[in-house]
């Protein structure tokens, strides 16, 4: 997640740069798709515009940009102290979800993709920590109604460049190891690259005991089928060949509380004479006979999953595949973007995938990309989620400023947010990516992060259901 690329046929980011300082950068990017089947939002909701909660104004604070009549709260900056006194707040914030809490209070989750060269990895914790020498992790927050901070404490540590995740039917976060180093490798003690469970309210009840049935590689995030019980995961991996889209079939199906570690079984998506994603570029394009084939060796013992034999027909692979979320009775994923420079079929500026499982119909729904500049937002999508007006809010992870748009229910486009930390120079300005946008329980605030430096945000105002 944190890797940043141009898009493709973009050499730099000047251009966007510039609007961003002269507050110029507008939102009209190229947007196809029929995108009406994503929400499930009120008729309200639809009338919401072409300018979405109108233009973004320059936060006197320098931190984040926001619509008028909005107003954000820090919950937590990275170098502070943990309210539990377990250590500082780790760095690089990442995925993350919101649940609801007794007496109106909502937990938030928080990932922390910490490679071992970070700077403040989790603190290790006696009964949560998975490797002692692995800085990442997550951690927990409650909040109040007024979303004052009551506690902050380590959900679990030890484990290494915790990406994105996906909340459980049940209420619990599913945190994934974005790597595939095993022990011996960078210092670390134990073989990384898995999902483990985190309980949002009490992380002793979960511990850190890794989900090995649900496989071992380059992890970024999961959505659960609430009726099947089958967990989709996206794979984002760096180098050819590309990640796989799977799906998991745990033994018990019913969910609850440490279920998954009930193990199951583990399947790779084939689409039949698609090896490669990137190659399908038309809104609308569907596949009715979506195949799934079991993972010969799910812990990767020898070989990567993805280097592994799936027979004559191969299997289906794609470039940054990242976000993932459910949706009516569908799943969702993304591709952030794919290049031909770095060994992609086709280039592209990102795009997000339907899969009907009972039609077993894959759709392409929306593909991303400035219609005119290559510079324009709108590009490399990456955590994404429904809002409760019945839209979408995607983290963008390209060149340049980054925002979080929204997208109506009507495919219309807008800059919810921008990040104004400036961590480079005045002459030659870099802000952070967003992640882990995800709302509170009654939808009246927004919550993200900035990667880097690491801050996580509340967002109120006048939310349109």
């Amino acid at each position: 997640m944190s890797t940043t690329a141009s898009a493709p046929g973009g050499s730099g980011s000047t251009r966007r740069q510039l609007l961003a300082r002269t507050g110029a950068l507008g939102v009209s990017i190229a947007f196809a798709g029929e995108v009406t089947e994503l929400f499930t939002g009120t008729a309200a909701a639809r009338n919401m515009g072409h300018s979405g909660y109108g233009p973004l104004i320059p936060d006197p604070n320098g931190l984040l940009d926001l619509p008028k009549g909005f107003s954000y709260r820090v919950l937590s900056r990275e170098g502070d102290e943990l309210r539990s006194g377990e250590g500082k707040v780790p760095s690089h914030h990442d995925g993350m979800a919101a649940f609801a809490g007794r007496s109106g209070r909502v937990h938030l989750v928080r990932n922390h993709e910490n490679r071992q060269s970070a700077a403040l990895g989790v603190p290790t914790v006696k009964g949560l920590t998975y490797d002692p020498e692995g800085k990442g992790g997550c951690t927990a927050l409650t909040l109040d109604r007024r979303n004052h901070v009551l506690s902050e404490r380590v959900g679990i540590a030890g484990t290494a460049v915790n990406c994105a995740g996906g909340p459980t039917p049940w209420g619990t976060w599913l945190t994934c190891e974005e790597t595939e180093d095993k022990a011996g490798t960078n210092g670390y003690t134990k073989d990384h690259g898995f999902i483990f469970e985190v309980d949002p309210d009490d992380p002793h009840r979960t511990g850190a005991v890794p989900l090995t049935a649900m496989g071992r590689f380059q992890h970024e995030a999961v959505a659960i089928d609430p009726r099947r019980g089958v967990v989709y995961e996206t794979e984002d991996a760096f180098e050819r060949p590309f990640g796989l889209f799977y799906r998991f079939l745990p033994e018990r199906p019913k969910g609850g509380l440490g279920s998954l570690r009930a193990g199951g079984r583990l399947q790779a998506m084939r689409v039949p004479g698609v090896p490669d994603l990137s190659t399908i570029q038309e809104t609308g394009t569907s596949f009715d006979r979506v195949e799934w084939v079991d993972v010969p060796d799910p812990l990767a013992a020898e070989t990567p999953i993805r280097f592994q034999d799936f027979g004559p027909k191969g299997i289906t692979h794609a470039q940054k595949l990242e976000g993932c979320y459910w949706g009516g009775r569908s799943v969702y994923f993304v591709s952030s973007f794919a290049r031909r420079s770095d060994g992609s079929a086709a280039d592209h500026y990102g795009q997000i995938w339907r899969y009907d499982p009972s039609e077993r119909r894959l759709t392409l729904v929306i593909v991303f990309g400035p219609d005119t500049d290559v510079q324009l937002p709108g590009e490399s999508p990456d955590n994404i989620c429904l809002a409760p007006s019945g839209g979408l809010m995607v983290c963008e992870d390209g060149n340049g400023a980054q925002h979080v748009f929204g997208v109506t229910r009507r495919g219309e486009v807008y800059a919810m947010a921008r990040n104004a930390q400036n961590i480079n120079t005045p002459e030659d300005p870099e802000w952070g990516e967003f992640a882990g946008v995800t709302f509170s329980p009654d939808g009246d605030t927004m919550y993200v992060n900035c990667y880097d430096p690491g801050t996580t945000f509340a967002v109120t105002g006048p939310w349109r259901r």
